[in-house]
């Protein structure tokens, strides 16, 4: 494992590089944590330990605001987590031994690789969404954010919960997104994974994703939450049995 910051106009990421073993050229996987999240997750890890056993080398980046990167929590919006994605993928130009490159994120993490993907179909063989929140511009339009509700139409300067304070920027950011054209213009394989039992983000959100892309595959696992808990070694199981 190799660990280092990546320069995203003058942030900082925190990410860790892990290699497949024996394998001299092969394919990446940029995997990024969802929202309050970080690379150290146990079901992030597990789908790091699950891509390195297949074959696959790992590069988790922690996103603006989050884990050990540069930014507030607070003042992140999912305009700068793009802009984040775009600095990662400059990296990724300097690493010789890759030769395809893949996409996944868990939650909001999620989210990101399907904007990325409509952005870049012809950067990403292929995107791996974990649970995917794709509904959080969907909610924003409508006044609400994991737990905390405001007027859609006069945005607050801040959104707070107990457990977290975001800008109202966050929420301006999220309602101009739109989604479905992003899942229009990927056409390489996606591969979504999302337990039936989640009550942060609806399994029927996966379901609506993998009817709109062109070339999906979904897994559901039974019985397990947002973060897999307690599901951790069927996430393994199915990360390492998937095949682009």
């Amino acid at each position: 494992m190799k660990e280092y910051y990546i320069d995203s106009d003058g942030i900082q990421l925190h990410a860790k590089l892990d290699r497949a073993e024996g394998v001299e050229k092969g394919p990446l996987c940029i995997l990024i944590h969802g929202f309050t999240g970080h690379m150290e997750e146990e079901h992030i890890i597990e789908v790091q330990k699950a891509m390195n056993d297949s074959g696959v080398s790992v590069l988790r980046v922690e996103m603006y605001g989050h884990g050990g990167s540069g930014g507030t929590f607070a003042e992140h919006t999912l305009y700068k987590w793009v802009s984040n994605v775009f600095s990662v993928l400059e990296h990724v130009k300097t690493l010789d031994f890759v030769t395809d490159l893949y996409l996944c994120g868990h939650s909001q993490g999620g989210l990101l690789a399907m904007m990325m993907g409509g952005m870049c179909p012809d950067v990403f063989k292929a995107l791996i969404p974990l649970s995917p929140a794709w509904m959080i511009p969907e909610v924003c339009r409508q006044g609400s954010i994991l737990g905390a509700d405001f007027d859609p139409e006069h945005i607050p300067e801040m959104v707070e919960t107990e457990e977290w304070s975001l800008s109202g920027n966050y929420i301006r950011v999220a309602q101009s997104i739109f989604v479905e054209p992003a899942i229009e213009r990927f056409g390489g394989p996606v591969f979504i994974v999302h337990g039936d039992a989640d009550e942060t983000v609806p399994y029927s959100y996966a379901v609506k994703a993998a009817e709109k892309y062109k070339n999906c595959k979904l897994v559901s696992i039974h019985g397990a939450d947002h973060c897999f808990n307690g599901h951790l070694d069927e996430l393994y199981t199915v990360i390492r049995s998937w095949k682009v």
